[in-house]
């Protein structure tokens, strides 16, 4: 609206000013020497204009064959750049969808039309990458790291071909150039990092997080959890060398990362070993707070040196009492208590919080459970048993990073370098799932866990000599089913492929095993004094499934062999116990044919060889 008023106010006074010289009376009179012009004025106004329109337009003819062939040169030019520009779009969407030959073309096209512009170079390189051609595209990439204007995206991709090539060194060489050129680099930083780390460096990598931190790569809250991780780190690696220095590292990351779990351990250590007791317990207590952690309840546990089995478990019991039971963490407070229990032979109270997990037991919850009978029963059967559903139990929480599993916890992820990659999770192979299990309960597992626990009864030995009871004969196996047997069933299987590769006298003593497990009740072992021999109506005395330890003082009625060949169960990996009730550590027979006795271990080798 504006220029339309303005257009009309010129026409105006352009119309004002022609009226003006129109009503302007006399002549216009213009001598030169000899020469002499005269005319009105009007007329000369007209004239004027006109040779000014005709100077302009010379002019400007003038100046357009004079520019005509920059202007060619220009026009030739953006036409290149304009092919190039659309060659370039094109490759790098032909890249995104993945096809090679249509960019590779096109980078062809890009290389001719713009071989300056740094796109096309990137398009080149990528296509060489999509192919497959890593010389080409490290070539490529080495020009550009040339260049002021592509050197970082040179380096980048230097970098990345590197780390193809599994060339560590040269990667690190790569992002460290890179750094001085930009600090504010993150990959660069992140592989600095990461390469410091895994080196042992950690003075170099809190010297990059601080980088980090200036450069604006990391907030506050970040920077303080990852400086805590480096000098936990630190700690851990000087804990056996420099003392001070790892005390004073261990005390600065639990200020910095007080919920950070290998942290808290080594510094509720060191203030232990420093007599500062409930120091240790409040940075104990706020780590567990915030992620239970078997660590922590063997910190707290040991936080007083000296205390009894007793006292332990006491403090534990309180520490897990701060875990409500709707939380996740819960299950690592009972179990931390299973296992003082067992430590203080408080065993009724371990099978009182192992209780509730017997079900769908975890492989920690199996052990546990094997610990326990041979700790209170010395029943190496049931505690074999339990170690084989271990074998096939859920997998307990562990230091996680990048489904890399660890069994102690890493300042980095082994697979990406990623800093404070650890956390204690269940492992991906442990989550449930709809399909079934694999591997399904074995026979042998199912007939010790069905068994009673053997009683721990003391026997006099006696001189006389004991008849041993009829035997029936062992029937014939059944075929067999791919559901697992019942308890009762699957103890006589176990039995009858006993019975198939031991002698006579192994043979029978596995019929008596047998015949106890239909038996509801576990007889007791005889007395001091010598049984008068049963009578002729009375039915044989049941014997239980596993001989107890005064069994094996009775007197046999048939010679002993010279080797007693170990049996074992077809599913048996052959887990060796290490606990005291092992029969085949103690001598075989009375006390008075101790001479004559087999003997366990290396005696029992060297006695096969008359020795």
């Amino acid at each position: 609206m504006l220029r339309i008023v303005l257009f009309l106010v010129l026409i105006a006074l352009a119309a004002a000013g022609a009226a003006w010289v129109a009503d302007q009376p006399g002549d216009l009179v213009l001598t030169a020497g000899s020469f002499r012009i005269s005319t009105t004025l009007p007329r000369f106004v007209f004239l004027l204009g006109l040779f000014a329109a005709s100077v302009v337009l010379v002019w400007s003819v003038l100046t357009m064959v004079w520019r005509m062939p920059g202007r060619m040169r220009r026009r030739r030019h953006d036409k290149r750049h304009a092919r190039g520009r659309h060659a370039i779009t094109h490759g790098l969407l032909a890249i995104g969808h993945g096809d090679p030959a249509l960019a590779r073309r096109h980078a062809e096209a890009a290389r001719r039309h713009a071989p300056n512009d740094p796109l096309a170079l990137l398009l080149h390189a990528q296509s060489a990458q999509l192919e497959g051609n890593r010389d080409e595209a490290q070539r490529v990439f080495r020009v550009m790291a040339e260049r002021e204007d592509t050197r970082l995206l040179g380096l980048r991709g230097l970098f990345i071909e590197a780390q193809r090539a599994d060339d560590a060194v040269g990667a690190v060489m790569i992002a460290e150039e890179a750094i001085k050129l930009s600090p504010s680099a993150t990959w660069a930083s992140h592989a600095v990092l990461g390469f410091r780390c895994a080196r042992g460096d950690w003075s170099g990598a809190l010297a990059i997080l601080d980088s980090n931190l200036s450069a604006g790569l990391i907030d506050k809250q970040t920077y303080r959890r990852q400086r805590g991780v480096l000098l936990t780190a630190r700690a851990l690696e000087l804990e056996t060398m420099d003392r001070d220095v790892a005390r004073e590292s261990a005390m600065e990351a639990v200020k910095l990362a007080p919920t950070l779990v290998p942290a808290a351990v080594l510094a509720a250590k060191f203030e232990s070993e420093a007599h500062q007791v409930r120091r240790a317990m409040k940075m104990v207590e706020a780590a567990w707070l915030a992620n239970p952690h078997p660590d922590l309840a063997e910190a707290y546990a040991h936080v007083k040196l000296g205390d009894t089995a007793w006292h332990r478990l006491q403090r534990v019991e309180t520490l897990a009492a701060k875990t409500p039971a709707d939380k996740p963490g819960y299950v690592e407070g009972q179990l931390a208590i299973a296992r003082a229990a067992i430590e203080a032979s408080e065993f009724a109270r371990a099978r009182e919080v192992l209780a509730p997990y017997l079900k769908d037991p975890t492989q920690r919850v199996a052990l546990l459970m094997a610990e326990l009978e041979r700790t209170e029963h010395g029943d190496g059967g049931r505690a074999r048993a339990w170690t084989l559903r271990a074998v096939r139990a859920r997998l307990d929480p562990a230091w996680t990073a990048d489904g890399y599993v660890s069994d102690r916890w890493r300042p980095v992820s082994p697979v990406t370098g990623r800093l404070d990659a650890f956390q204690w999770q269940t492992p991906v192979a442990s989550l449930p799932s709809d399909r079934g299990p694999t591997l399904e309960s074995s026979a042998f597992e199912e007939a010790m866990l069905a068994a009673p626990p053997p009683k721990r009864v003391t026997a006099v030995p006696s001189e006389a000599s004991v008849e041993p009871p009829e035997v029936a004969p062992v029937p014939a196996p059944a075929a067999q089913d791919n559901s697992p047997p019942p308890a009762k069933e699957a103890a006589k299987e176990v039995v009858k492929e006993a019975a198939k590769e031991a002698p006579k006298e192994t043979a029978e003593q596995a019929a008596k095993e047998t015949a106890e497990v239909d038996e509801p009740a576990v007889t007791p072992a005889e007395p001091a004094n010598p049984a008068p021999p049963p009578a002729e109506s009375s039915p044989p005395a049941a014997t239980p499934v596993f001989r107890t330890r005064a069994d094996l003082s009775k007197p046999a009625s048939a010679p002993i062999q010279t080797v007693i060949p170990i049996v074992r169960a077809p599913d048996d990996p052959g887990i060796d116990d290490e606990g005291p009730s092992d029969e085949f550590t103690e001598q075989i027979g009375t006390p008075k044919a101790h001479a004559k006795a087999q003997a366990g271990g290396w005696r029992g080798f060297w006695s096969r060889w008359g020795a």
